[in-house]
């Protein structure tokens, strides 16, 4: 697929997050892609289906050609909030809906195609022939290009791809969480040669103190001082050691942290210090 090896994950630069005024946003997107970032990751309920409208704007202002970025985006959870009048959380997958969707998306982003369009989190009433039937549709129209899933189990990839090619699917995955491993998700991505991407990919490293964090605190001063990159990079480097070629999906919006993020990209981890961060996320060694 055609993603920058670091997706930028966009949901903390409106409403949910740093509030970015329209020449911040125009700012922050130029320096991405000068950095070879080009992928930028949103969802329609950012900002309470905000955020996308904004990049949008912004991005008309920029100056980017289009065939220089991909753009992903996510459908199907209904949000409660403040432009909707949806009265609980909820997922709506009807064929009409998620072209709806998509093409609403289309409109927010000011683009003729999305290069990467998700379900968003499974629902337990999705039907995979409705689904299969809107995903043609738009890809024929030429508004979607690749297809997939997001937070979705072997299983669930199973039933949507028994009737329609699954190109990606984007699920939580780090050091901290590294279910994704064991549970056959990782497994069925490289067999199926199905692009993972993980958001969320440091954890909880930085974002609590509890047993686990610490003993891995104690090995990313050693390693990063050995790699001569920052903890964070060596966080990253974790997941793209996996051969099922992980895209991380970084949410930060500084810009220090985004170049921080790319020297991940010439780590190779040796085999042993690899598995060292695995023992110290599960407190034992592996069985």
């Amino acid at each position: 697929m055609s993603v920058s090896k670091i997706i930028i994950g966009c949901m903390s630069w409106g409403k949910w997050g740093k509030q970015f005024s329209t020449k911040e946003q125009v700012d922050l997107m130029n320096f991405c892609v000068e950095s070879g970032n080009t992928t930028f990751d949103h969802a329609d309920i950012y900002g309470d289906y905000t955020t996308e409208i904004e990049f949008g704007k912004a991005f008309v202002e920029s100056g980017i050609q289009r065939e220089k970025i991909e753009l992903i985006s996510k459908c199907g959870i209904q949000y409660v909030g403040e432009t909707r009048s949806n009265k609980i959380k909820h997922y709506n997958y009807s064929k009409e809906y998620i072209i709806w969707s998509a093409e609403t998306s289309l409109q927010n982003l000011k683009t003729d195609y999305l290069d990467t369009f998700l379900l968003h989190r499974p629902s337990p009433l999705m039907h995979p022939n409705e689904i299969a039937e809107a995903v043609l549709k738009l890809q024929q129209s030429g508004k979607i290009r690749k297809f997939g899933v997001s937070n979705f189990s072997p299983s669930q990839v199973d039933l949507i791809a028994d009737k329609t090619p699954v190109n990606v699917n984007q699920i939580e995955f780090s050091l901290t969480q590294h279910s994704a491993m064991h549970n056959g998700s990782l497994d069925q991505m490289l067999q199926k040669k199905i692009q993972p991407m993980s958001w969320s990919p440091l954890g909880t490293v930085f974002k609590e103190e509890t047993n686990q964090t610490k003993r891995i605190k104690e090995n990313l001063k050693l390693l990063s001082r050995k790699y001569e990159v920052s903890e964070d990079a060596i966080l990253l480097a974790f997941i793209l050691k996996h051969p099922a070629k992980v895209s991380p999906v970084i949410g930060t919006t500084n810009k220090e942290r985004i170049l921080s993020a790319n020297k991940a990209l010439k780590i190779d981890l040796e085999l042993e210090d690899w598995f060292t961060l695995l023992a110290a996320s599960q407190g034992h060694k592996v069985p």
